[in-house]
Formats: C-alpha cells, sequence, structure tokens
C-alpha cells in the first residue's frame, strides 16, 4: 500500500521559511511514518480493513494537525489515537452529534501533548482544561533548570468531511537552553539564553521582537505588554514577556480575556529563556460573524486588561467572567472589594458599643474580655465564605459598583476616537448611578440586612479610594490609597494619617502611617499551617495598626512619625517572599511617582492632591530585600530614592541595624538603667532571652551582655543551662548568626539541655517528658524552667503573653518569676499583662520606650540621604569598600550610637522619675509620655513659634545633628530637607526634650521656663 500525505512534500527538507514569527514545522519522515501507521491500525483489526487508508490519510493531511505532533509522538501513539478518533466518530453517528468531544494526552517529565476538539472563542469552561494543566504542571513552577516550552496549534482542517469540529492541539517540551547560566553580561543576548529548538525556529524577525521585549523585561517588576501586526492579515500578534515565577496561571487567564472579547488564537508560544525572563505569544483573530467593535478595539481592551490578568489570573469570580456575565475589571474589582470587606465590614455593631460603654475600662479584665469579644465577633460572624457566597448572589450589583468605581478613577486615553468611544466596553451599557441611586438600587435587590452590610462595604470602599494604580498598563499589584476616615473609633481609636491597600496574586498587604512624614518598617506573615493562616488574616489589620500605633509612640523624639507595613502571603504561596515584597513595593511606587511615562505609566487620578513621600525599613522576613527597593525606586524615577528605605546595605549608604547593634544599644541601656538604680552587678544576674543568635537584636545582645543566660528561645529550640550558657559559646553562634541548633553540647552544664522543634517525646534533666518541641519552644517563656532575674524577649510573636496567661509568670506568694522585664521585640505583652506583672512587683520597661534604637538610626540615615546631594551621598555615605569606608561614615556611625544611648537615658530617667513621683505603672507612664510628646509635637509645628525664624534657627542648630552641620551647614541643609520634615524635627526635638525634662504633668509655667535659654539666645543674637 502506497499513500501520499495530502497537501506533504515527501523531502527531506526539515523546515520552510515564514516571515511571520515561526518556521514552519516540517516533517521529513512523515511520508514514511504514514506507511507504518496505516500498518499498524490495519493489524489491530479496530478499522475496517477499506477503511484505514483513508483514515489515516484525513488524519495525516486534510485534519490539519501541525507537523510537530508526528515529529514527536511514536507510531504506536499515533495509531491510538486516529483508532480514539474513529471510535469518536461512530458514536457521535450512533448518539446524532453534530460534534465530536475528543480528548487525548500523554504527559510525561520531558513534556506533554494535549488533542481536543476546540469551536474557536469558545473557553471549554467544562471541557479538558488543558491550558489550566500546563500552566500548574509545566509553566508555572519554570526555572532555568526544570524549564518548558510551549507550542499551540489550531488544526486547519475537520476531523471529517461531515464535521466542523476541529483540533486544538499543545505540544509541551523541556528546555535545552543555549547556556544555562549565563553572566550578567549574557543575559541579554537572547542568542546565549534561548532554548535551543526555539533559536532554529524562531525567525528573525521573532528574535528582533522578542530580544526587545526580554531586555524591558529584565529591567522591569511588571509585564511588557506589546501587539504587532501581521503582514497581509487582520491577525494581531500579542507578546507578553515577565520574570519567571511573578505570576501564575497566565496561558489559561489570557485566553479568558480575548474570549471574552470575541477573539481567538490561531497559534501560540510560551519561551522561557536562561536568564529568567518568560515570554507568551499568540496570534489573535476576529471571530467571523462578531459583533464586537473592529479587532483593533478589542485588542488594545486585551493590552490594557492583560496586566489585570498578570496581577490576578485567578479569582472566585473568574466563573463570571468566563460566562461573558461580568467583565475582568468587575471580576478583579469584585475580588478587591472582597477582600476589603473581609478585613473592614463593621461587624461589631450597636450592642458592641453600648457594652464598652458600660465596661469599666479602667478594669484590666474587662479590656481583655473586650478585645476577646472583638475578635470572635469579628471572625464568626461574618466568615470569608459567608461574605463569598453572598457576593456571588449578586452580579449585577458588582455591574453597577464597579461602574461607581471607574466614573472616579479611570481615565479615557487621549487617542483616537475608536478608542475614547470604546472607553472599557462594559461602561457603554450599565447605567450610572448616583450614590444614592445606588444605594437605593441595594436595599431593593438584596435579601436582608446582612447581605446589605456586604454591599455598603463595597459602596463604603468606593467613597474612600483617593488614588489607584487599577488602570496602569504595567502594574504588578493593585494599590488603593485610601482615607482612613471610615475606620470605627471604637475599634481604631487613634485616627491613622495615611493608609494604603496592596493585592496581588501571592499576598495582601497594608501600609499605616499617623502623621505625614512618617517611618516604620515591612513585616512579611508567613503561615505554618491552613489554621495559622485563617488566624493570620483575620488579625492582619489589627496587628498592623497596633504596630504602627506602637511605632507612633516609640518614634516620639525622631522627626518622623509611626507607621507599619504588613505583607501576608496566602497560603499556598510561602515560598514567594521576594517576590510578593517587590510587587508590594512596585505598586505602591505607582501611587507615590504619579506622573505619566508614556508607554508604561499613565496618569492617574488623585484625589488626595497631595504629594506623598514614605520611608521603609527592614522588619520580620525584609531585611535583605531594602537594597532592591531603594534601588528600584531609583530605577522608577523617584526623587526620594535616597531616603525611601533603611537599613540598607553600607555599599549604598545604608547603616544596618544589625551590623551596628542599632536596636540592642537602646535595649540594653534600660537594662544598664535598671542595674544602675538597684546597684546590682550584671555579670551576677541570671537572664532568659528570646529571639536567638542567629537574628539582630538577639545576637546583638549576647555580644553586648555580660549577665549569666540560662535560657534562649529561637527558631530551631530551646537552649538552656540553669548555671548560665557557655558565654564563649553563645558568642561564636551570635558572630556566626547561627540558630542554638548549631551550639556545641559539650559545653553544655550537667543540669542543661536542647530541646529542637522536630524532637518529640524527649526527658529533661528534671525527669520531665516533653511531648512536642513545637509547643515546648513556643511556650516556654511560660515554663517554670524559665525563671530568671531578667527576661529581654528580643522575638516572639505579638502577645505572646496576655491576661490568659500572665500569671504562669507569678509564683504562688505572688512575686513575679521575673523581677526585671525589658521588652525588646515589639508587642511580646500585651499591656494588661504587663500591668498585672507590675502590679506583682516587676519592673517592667516596655517595647515603645526600650526598643526605639532601630527607628533612630533609621531616622538619622533617612536625614543624610535627604540632606546630601547625589555625588556627595557617594561619596560620604557609600562604602564601597569595608575595610576602608569613608571618614563620614565613621563618623556618623559614632554619633548615631551617642543620640540612641542618649535619648534611652532621657526616657529611662523620666519614666523612673515620675513612677517614683506618682506610683503609677512604668507601662502606664511610657504611654503618657509618648501621648504628651507626640500632641506637644504636632501643636508647636502649627504655633508661632515656627515662625519666628531666627528662634526656629536657633533650636534647629541644636536638633540637627553636629557633624552634618559641620559638613554642610545649617543654611544647606534647611535647603535640601523637604520643609514638612524640618517642621517634624523642630517639633520633636522641642517636644521629646520638654516631656523627658518636666514630666507628664508639667506646671503652667513650665513651658515658659523651659523655653526661657532660647529667647536668651534669640535675645543676645539680636543685641550683637
Amino acid at each position: 500500500m502506497s499513500l501520499l500525505v495530502p497537501g506533504s512534500r515527501p523531502t527531506a527538507a526539515a523546515s520552510t521559511t515564514a516571515t511571520d514569527g515561526y518556521t514552519s514545522n516540517v516533517f521529513a519522515g512523515k511520508q514514511e511514518q504514514l506507511q507504518k501507521v496505516c500498518a499498524y491500525v490495519e493489524e489491530k483489526g479496530f478499522i475496517p480493513k477499506e477503511l484505514v487508508a483513508n483514515e489515516v490519510s484525513w488524519f495525516y493531511g486534510n485534519l490539519g494537525i501541525d507537523d510537530m505532533y508526528f515529529q514527536l509522538e511514536s507510531i504506536e501513539t499515533i495509531a491510538q489515537h486516529i483508532m480514539a478518533l474513529y471510535g469518536a466518530k461512530i458514536s457521535a453517528f450512533i448518539k446524532n452529534e453534530k460534534a465530536l468531544d475528543i480528548e487525548l494526552e500523554r504527559e510525561t517529565e520531558e513534556g506533554a501533548v494535549y488533542i481536543n476538539t476546540s469551536a474557536p472563542g469558545v473557553s471549554n469552561i467544562d471541557g479538558p482544561q488543558h491550558e489550566k494543566r500546563i500552566d500548574t504542571r509545566y509553566l508555572d513552577h519554570s526555572t532555568k533548570n526544570a524549564a518548558y516550552r510551549m507550542e499551540s496549534y489550531r488544526s486547519s482542517g475537520t476531523v471529517s468531511s461531515s464535521m466542523s469540529t476541529q483540533l486544538r492541539c499543545y505540544f509541551v517540551r523541556k528546555c535545552q537552553f543555549a547556556k544555562p547560566d549565563p553572566t550578567e553580561q549574557e543575559s541579554e543576548d537572547i542568542q546565549l539564553v534561548g532554548d535551543k529548538t526555539f533559536l532554529e525556529k524562531a525567525t528573525d524577525n521573532t528574535l528582533e521582537i522578542y530580544s526587545k521585549v526580554m531586555k524591558h523585561a529584565l529591567l522591569r517588576t511588571g509585564p511588557v505588554i506589546e501587539v504587532y501586526d501581521m503582514p497581509k492579515s487582520r491577525q494581531k500578534r500579542l507578546v507578553i514577556g515577565f520574570k519567571q515565577r511573578t505570576t501564575q496561571g497566565l496561558l489559561s487567564a489570557i485566553s479568558d480575556l480575548y474570549h471574552f472579547y470575541e477573539l481567538y488564537s490561531t497559534r501560540k508560544y510560551v519561551e522561557h529563556f536562561s536568564n529568567g525572563v518568560t515570554i507568551h505569544c499568540m496570534y489573535l483573530d476576529q471571530l467571523p460573524g462578531s459583533k464586537a467593535p473592529p479587532i483593533e478595539a478589542s485588542i488594545w481592551q486585551v493590552m490594557k486588561e492583560a496586566s489585570l490578568m498578570y496581577c490576578l489570573p485567578s479569582t472566585p469570580f473568574q466563573i463570571f467572567f468566563q460566562t461573558g456575565q461580568l467583565s475582568v475589571q468587575e471580576t478583579v474589582y469584585g475580588y478587591v472589594g472582597w477582600i476589603f470587606c473581609q478585613h473592614f465590614l463593621n461587624r461589631l455593631g450597636n450592642e458592641f458599643v453600648a457594652l464598652s460603654s458600660a465596661l469599666d475600662l479602667g478594669n484590666n479584665l474587662h479590656v481583655e474580655v473586650l478585645q476577646k469579644i472583638k475578635k470572635r465577633l469579628r471572625s464568626d460572624t461574618f466568615t470569608r465564605e459567608y461574605i463569598l457566597d453572598i457576593i456571588k448572589l449578586y452580579p449585577e450589583l458588582l455591574k453597577l459598583l464597579y461602574t461607581n468605581f471607574a466614573m472616579m478613577h479611570y481615565i479615557n486615553p487621549p487617542h483616537d476616537d475608536m478608542k475614547i468611544s470604546l472607553s472599557y466596553q462594559r461602561l457603554q451599557t450599565t447605567p450610572v448611578l448616583s450614590e444614592e441611586e445606588l444605594l437605593d438600587k441595594i436595599k431593593k435587590t438584596v435579601a436582608n440586612n446582612h447581605e446589605l452590610m456586604i454591599f455598603e462595604s463595597y459602596l463604603k470602599f468606593n467613597q474612600h479610594v483617593l488614588k489607584t494604580n487599577f488602570y496602569q498598563p504595567t502594574k504588578v499589584a493593585l494599590s488603593f490609597r485610601l482615607d482612613p476616615a471610615f475606620l470605627p473609633e471604637i475599634e481604631y481609636p487613634n485616627r491613622l494619617f495615611g493608609m494604603f491597600l496592596v493585592i496581588g496574586s501571592e499576598f495582601r498587604g497594608f501600609h499605616l502611617r499617623f502623621q505625614d512624614v512618617a517611618r516604620g518598617g515591612i513585616r512579611l506573615v508567613r503561615s505554618r499551617n491552613k489554621e495559622a493562616y485563617s488566624i493570620n488574616l483575620r488579625s492582619l489589620m489589627d496587628e498592623n495598626y497596633n504596630l504602627a500605633a506602637t511605632q507612633h509612640r516609640k518614634n516620639k523624639d525622631i522627626p518622623e512619625g509611626g507607621s507599619k507595613g504588613t505583607i501576608l502571603l496566602n497560603f499556598d504561596q510561602q515560598d514567594k517572599p521576594r517576590v510578593a515584597f517587590e510587587k508590594y513595593v512596585d505598586a505602591m511606587l505607582d501611587l507615590l511617582i504619579v506622573g505619566e511615562t508614556p508607554g508604561i505609566k499613565e496618569k492617574i487620578v488623585d484625589l488626595n492632591g497631595k504629594p506623598e513621600i514614605l520611608f521603609f525599613g527592614p522588619d520580620e522576613g525584609t531585611a535583605d530585600y531594602m537594597d532592591w527597593a531603594s534601588q528600584h525606586a531609583r530605577k522608577r524615577g523617584a526623587s526620594f530614592w535616597k531616603a525611601f528605605t533603611t537599613g540598607k546595605s553600607q555599599s549604598i549608604g545604608g547603616i544596618p541595624h544589625d551590623t551596628f547593634g542599632m536596636t540592642t544599644r537602646s535595649v540594653h541601656q534600660y537594662v544598664l538603667g535598671i542595674y544602675r538604680k538597684l546597684g546590682i552587678k550584671e555579670e551576677n544576674c541570671h537572664k532568659l532571652q528570646t529571639g536567638g543568635p542567629d537574628g539582630d537584636l538577639g545576637s546583638n545582645e549576647i555580644k553586648i551582655s555580660k549577665d549569666k543566660t540560662t535560657g534562649i528561645v529561637d527558631g530551631s529550640g530551646v537552649l538552656y543551662d540553669p548555671e548560665g550558657i557557655n558565654r564563649e559559646e553563645l558568642l561564636r553562634l551570635a558572630t556566626k548568626r547561627l540558630m542554638v541548633n548549631q551550639f556545641e553540647m559539650s559545653k553544655l552544664g550537667p543540669k542543661g539541655f536542647r530541646l529542637l522543634v522536630d524532637e518529640n517525646n524527649v526527658k529533661l534533666p528534671d525527669g520531665t517528658v516533653v511531648d512536642s518541641g513545637v509547643k515546648f519552644r513556643n511556650e516556654f517563656h511560660l515554663h517554670p524552667l524559665a525563671a530568671a532575674d531578667v527576661f529581654v524577649p528580643c522575638g516572639g510573636r505579638p502577645e505572646a503573653v496576655d491576661l490568659s496567661n500572665v500569671n504562669t509568670l507569678i509564683n504562688a506568694d505572688g512575686t513575679p518569676r521575673f523581677k526585671y522585664i525589658v521588652e525588646g521585640a515589639n508587642l511580646f505583652f500585651t499591656q494588661e499583662a504587663r500591668l498585672r506583672l507590675e502590679k506583682a512587683g516587676a519592673i517592667v520597661f516596655k517595647d515603645a520606650s526600650a526598643n526605639k534604637g532601630g527607628v533612630t538610626s533609621s531616622s538619622l540615615e533617612v536625614l543624610a540621604a535627604l540632606a546630601f546631594a547625589d555625588d556627595e551621598f557617594a561619596e560620604n555615605m557609600q562604602v564601597k569598600n569595608p575595610a576602608s569606608p569613608p571618614q563620614f561614615y565613621v563618623d556618623y556611625v559614632k554619633a548615631v550610637h551617642q543620640i540612641i544611648e542618649k535619648n534611652a537615658e532621657l526616657e529611662f530617667e523620666a519614666i523612673w522619675r515620675e513612677a517614683q513621683r506618682t506610683g503609677a505603672p512604668k507601662s502606664i507612664i511610657s504611654d503618657l509620655l509618648s501621648t504628651a510628646i507626640v500632641k506637644l509635637n504636632a501643636e508647636l509645628q502649627l504655633t508661632t513659634l515656627w515662625d519666628n525664624v531666627p528662634l526656629r534657627l536657633i533650636v534647629l542648630s541644636e536638633a540637627f545633628p553636629d557633624i552634618l552641620l559641620e559638613k554642610l551647614g545649617l543654611e544647606t541643609l534647611l535647603k535640601r530637607v523637604p520643609e514638612q520634615y524640618v517642621k517634624a524635627i523642630f517639633g520633636s526635638y522641642l517636644a521629646s526634650r520638654f516631656v523627658y525634662k518636666y514630666g507628664t504633668e508639667p506646671s503652667q509655667f513650665a513651658f515658659f521656663e523651659y523655653m526661657a535659654p532660647y529667647f536668651a539666645k534669640l535675645s543676645h543674637a539680636q543685641q550683637k
């Protein structure tokens, strides 16, 4: 039997030339293979012998499957597919069906082949979902060591002459890079970083296009999206480039997107490169008979919305988009609103307000009970699932609410009339309602008060968004600057100045600040299991608020007010901390740098109307990312890039807290202050420390102290020795930043032990059996063995000690297990727990007072960055060679140490003095001092004292560090440092020094007495 493939060329040629992207796949051995397949099929006997030639010939030629399939598959596999197709046709004939449902697949570690029936422009929601499988199994987890490329083709013919069914084929193959590990210089050469098969098949035009997109993607955090016309065709070529592992599920998400606009793909490709870039390319055409606007308009929509799909490829509202009920903007908006509801739905109600009014809030137990009731009400009344189920009932309300949002924040592009009239197509057909009409519509639509509250939250969200990057074409995550006025006072008594919400595919996050000039760390929150994630999710906003409030109190004697950022990793994205942080920062910069950058950033609606600068710092999980954030701000063109982050590497002008022990400088001053006041020798004191030698605060506390440390708790477990842990070995661990699991056990005393988190059923030297190493580690600070003279928490989760467990720290005779507590870790104790311990006789210095060395260092790092011009900053603050840092840098670090220690001493003395004078708990006095300073600071910036320029200069000549005044002079500093920041320096310096000297209840003449020396200097200067 001799057959020829219809339209084939039985030659040795391997390919033909194409001008539109890739050379055509031509399999030279196709004719020979066909003959073998025929013989195999005929041998099996499932297809009548006289029909075999026709079925095989149709499969090879008329069906129009790309030759790549025949190159990759074996004789046996192809024959099986032909027999499966024949069987499907028989089944369809018997059932009188006009179309086939075919699904053929083969998956291995080396790649996969999928073939399924596919009608153009249909997303096959209930079909085989091959693209989702390709995303999940092959594309989303690609790295240079295990990357996959994909080619996909639609068959040009049909399965038979009597059926119109076409096939879609997907071919996935493991990449073989020309150079798997390119250098930084080589990473821009596509001939080196490309897959070998790709390089053979790509035309010069494709290499040029991909090279351009690749280079842009290397420089950009977000996606690069380009569209190209196809010669002699209405088809458009959509190319999307991005860094690997920065999004997931994009192949299937983009398919949903172009299907929504009545487009379909004839071919598509996914290419990975060994430099970490991925490029998607698809050839799009409009469905025949489509009533949609011209293809140019639909393609423009796809381009605009591709970044939304990049940010959030999949949401719980995806089905509404896939079925055409909601647009991509509406589904993403619905998702954002759902997240907003989870955190800010007013769940407490009037009953809670009445209860809080009736209780004695001066009673610590009442306060603690009220807090627990609040948490329970929030988590139990409206669960995430309950809120989602209700939202899904009313997609028509999401349309109306989205339109209300879009009318405030979407700007029509200043392009041709076609694009202006398009204006996000859904806005053409959805009525625009006023807020009153919208609220009325919601009330008439929903079934009960719970449903009304949920959709009222959407409206509240719309009313309080001041600016957003929702419509930016190259965003990587969604960011919203919110007016915090909607926050209920009963839950958030201290009014926030600014508030940001950031949402990405890997995370959600907040950034809160209490005044215009504010600074604070960015914290990554991880979750060990689903239960921990649920707890972290519920507490995220409150924890962020409390951390920022603590920071605000802590920042009392520096210019910046308190702020904090939190990034909660989604439960299934715990391995993406770096990706989440970079997206968080870039999305925030979208709202800080609001100018237009043609082709990259568009103008946004700014209802805030004022420029904003945020200062970020390191916190849990982000210390290693500060360099990147600073340099990224510089790439983005931010004028404030030098001061954008603190805790940076010395090479770019940072003063790393851990390198110079900045936080410990303050914490340990309080420890030494207690010893000094009570006449105690440090060497004789026993100490418990949480936060181990691998951390910043923990390691430096070990290095700087001389006590007998009996217990250390860190991430790896518990190390304990009642006689004092060998200090030389502790110093070795602290110097090398190692956990206690690296402790040399031969140096542990006979009564000592080390119990790691992965150990269970362990007997301690005293005979106690520990069931769980994790539980023992988490609760060791509450264990009777943890008794010591002094307790210095240098790490641990917030609220580790509260009213529910604080009694374990009090002995049977009513005395405290720890005589002295200096809270280095933020929020380790609740306020109620601190007060209970003080009542029992413990001396307690809380976090807002003790842990402020790092913030002082960061503040002075910001000041240096603002004070120096770029070239001066490079000369004086950037340490290019650690062995010979600039002399100014060395002197500046010494000055920072002195200022930290001076501020700590001033506050310690003030707290000690006020406690002796009033008998009030030190934890209360700390708050009173902070409140008094913050309030006076704000008032001073608005008084005539600031307007008195000669007096202002006298104060500022004291407030600015001497080293900067000597280097640059006051006049230069005042020119370069923003006025709002100088005002903050003026206010914080006068306010803190006054309150530290005169206490929280000064006489009405005290401030005149305090200012008398300044007015004397002013008078003396005027007389001269």
